[in-house]
This record gives structure tokens, sequence and C-alpha cells, in this order.
């Protein structure tokens, strides 16, 4: 059965199912009409006793009645035999049965027309012991009904009435073959029903096979269509179309992080290999014989000085992102936000003293590493610088909102195009794509700001509809512990 396909399974199940009631309906329509057929049978025995043991009996005792008073009795009921026989000597007295039927020589055991028992408890109110019996013919198929009745004044005789069942054999033979007939038509239609209906329910899985099918040849696009919600196919469709959405997503997701990667390998290969060549450009000179010119000798150790800290710096950055990466925490205690702002301004003043830069920090505690809130902060300064014009003022502030600490660095510059905003916080992304030194560092300081704000369980946010405003969310010292 395991082998066989659902619709097979289903279709064979309903068949059966379906047969098993038509025949036990079929079963019990037939053996109602037997019954009723042969009660009725029954009841005109009853009814015809009385008359055929006067006949038989008549005035002067067993077979005391005539012949032709028994034949006339017996032609409203064609058919019907009649015989009488004593118990004592097992002989038949009297009978008026067909000659098929007619015993003419005394048998030790008579028959009519096959053996048949005296019944032995009394079953009327007149003291007659009835029983009936259905027999079949000596000759022929034909069978009877007889009515066996224990009869005279000292019970020694018992009269035996029978009737033709041929018309009764006839309606029952007739049925059978009606009902065998409807039973293979229901079945046969109910076939060829339960195959379409099936067929008809199975699509959507057929549907759902061609979507599985165009999945695993890699069209991750593929829906099922039409799932209906009502019903436990469409449901199971729904199901494996939020299924899928979410397998399509996680494969874009995986593509868009290897292409990151990818990139940020290049782009990480392309940044130190600046610096190393420039260490091994004054390395060189150096062996040319820098060693013994003064001037030339300090150029070189200067320069490879200068390059080694750069790469120190992007090794650095490198380090802290693939340790956020990897969900590494960062150091949690509480930190006053104002404090580092009024730091970081102080250093960044110093750097540039062309630039105006006001501070608006209000009173704010976190949970935070004090060395990364402030490398943030130096970070987004510094991009300040890196991307507007000298002179243009900026502004940082520090203010509490529904729980947070709210940092804002903004500046007054030309701003940020679409693209750009898109891109802000990607790994070595500088708006600036000939990557000129001057333009700004390593393409690592706003990724290195949404890195360490993420792991402080905070936000951060660019706006660039006048100038550009960096917003940074972190929750109060208060609210975090709570």
């Amino acid at each position: 059965m395991h082998r066989l396909s659902l619709r097979t399974r289903l279709v064979l199940g309903v068949v059966v199912l379906a047969a098993l009631g038509l025949i036990a309906a079929d079963v019990a329509t037939y053996r109602s009409l037997k019954s009723f057929l042969v009660g009725r049978i029954d009841n005109t025995l009853e009814s015809t006793h009385g008359g055929v043991e006067n006949a038989v009996f008549g005035d002067h005792g067993p077979g005391g009645g005539g012949d032709d008073e028994i034949e006339g009795l017996l032609q409203a009921i064609p058919g019907y035999c009649v015989q009488l026989r004593t118990v004592s000597t097992q002989r038949i007295v009297r009978t008026n049965c067909v000659p098929e039927f007619e015993q003419t020589e005394p048998a030790p055991a008579p028959k009519f027309p096959t053996t048949v028992s005296v019944p032995s408890r009394p079953e009327h109110s007149d003291g007659d012991r009835v029983h009936y019996y259905t027999v079949g013919s000596l000759t022929g198929g034909d069978r009877y009904r007889v009515r066996v009745a224990i009869e005279g004044e000292h019970q020694r005789d018992y009269l035996l009435i029978a009737a033709p069942l041929r018309s009764v054999d006839v309606t029952l033979h007739r049925l059978f073959f009606i009902e065998l007939l409807v039973t293979a038509a229901v079945l046969a239609g109910l076939t060829a029903l339960g195959l379409w209906v099936v067929r008809l329910g199975l699509r959507p899985l057929r549907e759902i096979e061609a979507t599985a099918e165009a999945i695993a040849a890699g069209d991750l696009s593929q829906r099922i269509d039409h799932a209906e919600p009502r019903t436990e196919v469409g449901r199971l469709g729904l199901s494996l179309n939020a299924m899928l959405g979410q397998i399509e997503t996680a494969f874009n997701a995986r593509a868009a992080s290897e292409a990151r990667l990818r990139r940020f390998i290049a782009d990480a290969s392309h940044e130190l290999r600046t610096p190393l060549a420039a260490v091994r450009a004054y390395s060189e000179l150096f062996n040319r014989g820098a060693s013994t010119h003064p001037d030339d000798l300090a150029r070189s150790m200067a320069g490879i000085e200068r390059e080694s800290q750069r790469m120190g710096v992007l090794v650095d950055d490198l380090l802290l992102l693939a340790r956020l990466d990897e969900g590494r925490p960062l150091e949690r205690e509480p930190v006053r936000l104002d404090a580092i702002a009024r730091e970081a301004v102080e250093t960044a003043r110093a750097v540039d003293p062309e630039r105006r830069l006001d501070l608006d920090a209000a009173p704010a505690q976190v949970l935070g590493d004090h060395d990364r809130l402030r490398q943030v902060l130096d970070n987004l300064l510094a991009n300040v610088r890196a991307h507007t014009p000298a002179g243009t003022a900026a502004r940082v502030s520090v203010r509490r909102d529904a729980g947070d600490a709210v940092l804002e660095v903004h500046d007054e510059g030309p701003g940020l195009s679409q693209d750009d905003l898109d891109r802000v916080f990607e790994r070595f992304y500088r708006a600036d794509t000939s990557r000129a030194r001057a333009s700004g560092g390593t393409g690592l300081g706003l990724s290195i700001v949404a890195a360490v704000v993420e792991a402080l369980s905070g936000s951060v946010t660019v706006d660039s509809e006048r100038g550009t405003t960096f917003t940074i969310r972190l929750p109060l010292a208060s609210t975090h512990a709570a």
C-alpha cells in the first residue's frame, strides 16, 4: 500500500468504504424483503390451514374429507400441496401433491419433499404444535414453504401444507441482479468522480512540486500561486511561501555578506599595500646609501615611522571591527557622555582652531566603554574636518530624550548624496572614489562608529537635509540597569 500514490490510496479508500456500505445496504434490503415475502407466505399458510384441516378430516376423522373437497379448496391457491401423515406408522394417508411430490409406497422415513422433523411444543391456543420449514423439491430446483402441525383427536397425525416459493425466489433473484448492477454502476461512478475530485484537490500539490523543482534548480524567486487559506493544501502553500521568502532573504543576505567580505578583503589589501609599499621604498633608499647621508637617513626613518603608524592604526581598526563582529562585549561602566563630548571638542578645537565648533552638553550618564565612546566622537569630528570646507561651522550636543542619551554632531557643509547616505557606514567606503589621502582616512571611521554604538545597545542615524547630522542614541545608565 505504501508504494501506491496518494491519489490512488485516497480513491481506493473511498471506493472500498463505499463498497462496504453498499454491500451492507444490499444485504439488509435483500434480507428484509426475503423476510417480508416469506412472512407473507406464512400468513397465507396460516389462513389456509383451517379450511384444509376441515377438508382433510371432515366429520369422519383423519382422511374423512373427500378429494374433491380438498381440490376445490386448493384451486384458490394453485401450486399448494397438502399431505396427511400418521405419526405412528410414518406413512402418507392422503396427498394432493403434484406427481414429483407424491409418495405412493410407505417408507421408514417419509420425505416431503425432504426430511421434516415433527414440532415438539405447542405454539397455538388450540393445542396444535406448529412449525414452518423451507425445503427443496425432490425433483427440479423449486423450493417450498411448509407448515407442519400435529392434528387429530389423539394428536397421532400431522398435516403438512406447502406453498411454492417460486414467486419469492424470482423476486429475490431479480432484486439481487438489480442490486448487483446498481452497486457496480455506483462504484464505477464513484471511482470516476473520486478520481476527478482528488485530481482537482491535489492540483495545488502538483504546483508545489513544480515550484520545489524550480527552486531546486536555483530560482529562489518562485512562489506558490493561488494559495487558499481556507484549505489544508492552501495553508501549506502559504507556509511554504513564507519559508521560501525567509530562505531567499537568507541566501540574499549570505550573498551580500560574501560580497562585502570580498570587498572588505580587497579594500584592506589595498589600504595595507600602500603603507607597505612606502616602507619598502624607504628601506630600498636606505640600502642604496641613505645611511651615509644624514639628510636621506632622517627622511627615510621618518617615512618608515609615519607609514608604520598609519598601518598600525589600520590594523587596530580592523582588529576592533573583527572583535565586534564576533560579538565580544565592550567594557560596561557608568560614564558621563557630556564629559566625553567636552574632551573631544577641546581636542578638535586644538587640531583645527580655525573652525567654529559649538558645544551644548546636558548631563547624561550611560553604561559603556569610555575609550570607545571617545573614539566614536573623535571619528565623527574627524569626518567633519575631512569632508567639509575649511572654516565650516559644526556643533556637538548632548541631551536626554525618553530614557535615552542623544549625541548629535552637526556640520553646515554641502551634505551627502542619497547614495552616500545609503552606504556611509560601509567599511572602506568613502564618498571620494579616487581614494586620495587628502580626502580622508582609511574609510573605517564611520564603520567603527556604527559597530561600537550597536555593541552598546544603541543606534546611529544620519541626515543630510541641511548640512549633515549624525545622531547617536544610547540608553541612560538607570534605564539600561532597569
